[in-house]
This record gives C-alpha cells, structure tokens and sequence, in this order.
C-alpha cells in the first residue's frame, strides 16, 4: 500500500511543481491536494493497525503522515485562501523530521535503504525550501522550489513507485543511492542559477508543498 501512496505522492509534488512554475492556477490543485493527503492518512493508520507490533513497520509508515498532513494543510490553504507562513513553519518541522528518517535508511538495522535514504534527503531539501519560501517569505525562490518539485514528483515518487510495485526497485545499493545522489545536487544545482530570483507568473504560492 505505500508503493501505491507513493504513486501519487509523485503526481501531487509534479502538480504543485508546475503550480509554483505559475502554469496553473493554485486552486485548480485543491481537490487532489485533498485527495492524497486523504490517502497519505488512511493509509499509515491501515499500516499501523495491521503491523502486529513491528516496531520497524510502524515507524515506517508514520512518515506517510508528512506527507498526509501537508497535503491537508495544503488544501485548506487553497480552499479558504489563508496565509502560508503556518504552513511554511510546519514545512521547516517536517524537513527536520524527514533528515532523521534519512539517517534511519541509513543506519537502523531492519528498516535500512540506502536509495531511500537519498530520496528522504531529497524531501528535506524540498520541504526545506518551502519553509524559506513560505515561512521566510522568500519569494524570489519561488519558481525554483516549483522546478525542484516537479522533478522530484517524478525522480523520488513515480519512477521509484512502478520499480517497487512491478519488483525491480534496487535503489537500496549503494551505486544506485550514490547516482541519486549526485543526480540530485547536479540538477539542482544547475537550475540555481536560472531560476533563483524569479517570481511564478501566477499567484504566489501560499498553499504549495511537498
């Protein structure tokens, strides 16, 4: 089931991706805003009641909270038009939590995947960006958090989603989370320079998230 949400994890950060690019209108994402942070919440507690204990399977599906609850949050912005900064805030929580999730793949016996660990980093990176956008109010870095969104909705939610459920996920070597890696820092790193100080040509970005 958490192959599934991560499916659609990838299709909502392309959509809010493209939404800070300004080539959609804010409201327009709303509605599956809504339905995946639904998804991301159901899901976990299903994973969570059905664990049978295992300390490592309920730890992994409490991340999926994260994502749930930031798709809520992100919904009822673009609902009711409120201000970002609350959600800017609790972006800069999440990206500390995601780090430590990261260091989990890494080092924690039982729940470890070196790809994964990589792909949580990425998250923090964006989650991070969303707190300098929205809480900071930074933004002049709005249409690069959207670029970098968008393409993590692809590289860490849809590719690595059809690898797990059609059984040819490897991203737990080490080759394979050194090349997401460095794939990562060489992308956004290039995109830096294009796209740092310009603002989305749409609204600005209240509602957007990770």
């Amino acid at each position: 089931m958490g192959s599934v949400g991560l499916l659609y994890v990838g299709a909502i950060l392309f959509l809010n991706g493209v939404m800070l690019l300004g080539w959609i209108d804010g409201r327009s994402a709303a509605p599956l805003n809504l339905f995946v942070g639904l998804l991301q919440v159901v899901t976990p507690t299903y994973l969570i009641f059905t664990a049978g204990g295992d300390e490592n399977a309920i730890l992994a599906a409490s991340g999926l909270y994260l994502f749930g609850f930031t798709y809520l949050y992100v919904a009822m912005n673009l609902f009711f038009d409120l201000d970002g900064t609350g959600l800017g805030y609790f972006s800069g929580f999440v990206a500390g939590c995601a780090i430590v999730f990261a260091g989990l793949n890494f080092w924690r016996d039982n729940f470890g995947d070196n790809g994964f660990g990589v792909i949580w980093l990425h998250w923090a990176f964006l989650w991070a960006l969303f707190f300098v956008v929205l809480g900071l109010r930074m933004e002049n870095l709005g249409r690069y958090t959207g670029a970098v969104c968008a393409i993590q909705g692809i590289v860490t939610g849809a590719i690595p989603a059809f690898l797990l459920l059609t059984g040819n996920w490897s991203g737990n070597t080490n080759a394979a989370a050194v090349a997401l890696a460095i794939g990562g820092i060489v992308v956004f790193a290039a995109l830096w320079p294009a796209l740092r100080g310009s603002a989305a040509a749409s609204e600005p970005a209240p509602a957007v998230v990770t």
